[in-house]
C-alpha cells in the first residue's frame, strides 16, 4: 500500500477503495478454494477415500485406471486439481506397492490426468476463466469444463499406450 499508493499521491481513502476493487473479484475463489480444502479433509478424516481406492483395487482393474478414476472422483466432489492428485496418491500409494509391474511415473502421470480431468462450478480455475473471459456459466461449461476433460481423458490414453509399450 505504501509502495503502490502513498508514494503515488493516492490517500488512505483512495488507497482503501482501490483494495476494494481489487480484492473483491478474488474473494469467491477465495471461498471455493477454502471450501474445496475443507471438503478434501472430510474425505480424508472419514476414511471415504481410503475406503473407495480398497473397494476399486480389488475389482482387478489395472491400477492406472484405478488411479485415473480415483483422482477423477476427487475432482469432482471438491475441485482442486493440486488436493485431488495429492489425496489420490496417498491413497494409491499403499495400493500400488504391493502390486507389481507399475511404474511410478505412469501412475504419477495417470493420477495428474485424473485429478485435472473435470472442471466445473467448484473449482476456482472454473470461475477465474468465467471471470476473466466474461463468459456465462453455461459457456464456461461447455468450453471450458470440455476442454479439460478432452484433455485428461486423451492424456490418460496416452499414459495407457506409453505404459503398454514400455
Amino acid at each position: 500500500m505504501i509502495f503502490l499508493g502513498s508514494a503515488r499521491g493516492l490517500g488512505r481513502d483512495q488507497i482503501t477503495s482501490l483494495a476494494n476493487k481489487s480484492l473483491a473479484p478474488i474473494g469467491s475463489l477465495l471461498l471455493i478454494m477454502g471450501a474445496g480444502g475443507a471438503l478434501k479433509q472430510i474425505i480424508v478424516d472419514t476414511g471415504a477415500g481410503a475406503t473407495a481406492g480398497k473397494m476399486l483395487a480389488e475389482t482387478h482393474i489395472s491400477p492406472l485406471i484405478v488411479a485415473f478414476l480415483m483422482a477423477s472422483a476427487l475432482r469432482l466432489a471438491q475441485g482442486s486439481a493440486t488436493v485431488s492428485i495429492i489425496t489420490a496418491a496417498g491413497i494409491m500409494a499403499p495400493i500400488v506397492k504391493v502390486m507389481p509391474g507399475y511404474r511410478p511415473d505412469m501412475m504419477y502421470l495417470a493420477l495428474c490426468c485424473g485429478g485435472t480431468a473435470l472442471s466445473h462450478v467448484n473449482d476456482a480455475g472454473f470461475w477465474i476463466v468465467n471471470q476473466y473471459f466474461g463468459l456465462t456459466v453455461p459457456q464456461t461449461l461447455k468450453t471450458w469444463t470440455m476442454m479439460k476433460i478432452v484433455s485428461g481423458v486423451v492424456g490418460f490414453g496416452i499414459v495407457l499406450a506409453v505404459n503398454a509399450v514400455m
